[in-house]
């Protein structure tokens, strides 16, 4: 990946939160804009590009057509409706599947050797999807799946605990949705196992996972949707990519017989670096927990189905 090349597909409030914060970053050598509204582009372009002599040298462009995807590492897929209040993620699957199938295979027929991070929602079942339309190798398709809860959760953990949330090691799994899971056998908070922390105890640790389950159904009857945070896990996962950083991340990935599943994409933790998924870790997991990682796997096979 000598290019650091970056394309956006969607210009919503998502796909533009997601570019700023990869533009203040500074990692990005090229970012390719594309949406439908091509004039509103090109005024998100030269809004981004005011700003780039406090920034850096990123160079901002606007694709006109799928011609302009040529040599593109990263391909960042926030296209789609999004959710509405008392609408569930599932709700949007058929809506969203259509603007998939419609623009991805377009966009990787010019840019083949790209790793595609999907965002929209559903985002476990549009990466299974995806990556069965594409057909590219292993690892090179996946979502960003439980990234966002596992921040949410760790920062709710953080606020009980008074310890920085970037010493609290602890990952909700599963569905992006509500099957997903805290996977508290594997929680520690520098070393210590979290039920053995003085003062926690499941109790605890299930208002915390209850405050990121309507986290974020708050913030869309707040201001209608959520946006800044998951640009910054699009910001970190680009970075992870470009950096071939080898950082571990509970992205949506298909599973071919981890944990003993198949036929799905989920979170599990993996290793993330120029290929996309280079490794899903199979973390041994407490019978409660493969109960609930079984119990999501369900879910979203009945929907794929």
């Amino acid at each position: 990946m000598k290019n650091n090349k970056v394309a956006i597909i969607g210009g919503g409030r998502v796909g533009m939160s997601a570019a700023f914060a990869m533009l203040l970053k500074g990692k990005v050598r090229e970012l390719v804009l594309y949406d439908r509204d091509i004039e509103k582009m090109k005024g998100e372009q030269l809004d981004f590009e005011d700003a780039l002599s406090f920034l850096g040298s990123t160079k901002v462009t606007v694709a006109q057509s799928f011609k302009d995807f040529k040599d593109i590492d990263i391909i960042v897929f926030t296209a789609g409706v999004s959710q509405k209040p008392g609408e569930s993620r599932l709700d949007l699957v058929k809506k969203n599947l259509e603007i998939v199938k419609e623009i991805l295979p377009k966009a990787v027929e010019q840019s083949p050797n790209s790793v595609i991070l999907m965002v929209t929602n559903p985002v476990d079942i549009l990466t299974y999807e995806a990556s069965k339309i594409l057909n590219l190798p292993k690892g090179r398709v996946f979502g960003t799946g439980t990234c966002l809860d596992t921040s949410r959760f760790r920062f709710h953990l953080s606020e009980v605990l008074k310890i920085n949330t970037k010493n609290i090691h602890a990952y909700i799994l599963g569905e992006h949705g509500d099957s997903s899971f805290p996977a508290i056998s594997n929680s520690d908070v520098g070393g210590q196992q979290l039920l053995s922390i003085p003062g926690i105890n499941e109790k605890i640790i299930e208002e915390c996972y209850l405050k990121v389950k309507n986290s974020a159904a708050s913030i869309i009857q707040a201001k209608g949707a959520s946006f800044y945070a998951i640009a910054v896990v699009i910001s970190e996962l680009v970075e992870a990519i470009l950096d071939d950083s080898k950082r571990v991340y509970p992205v949506s990935t298909p599973i071919d017989g981890q944990y003993g599943l198949k036929e799905v994409s989920l979170s599990v933790p993996c290793v993330i670096g120029r290929g996309g998924v280079e490794e899903i870790m199979e973390i041994t997991l407490s019978e409660k927990d493969k109960n609930n990682l079984i119990n999501s796997s369900e879910v979203l096979k009945k929907i794929i189905e």
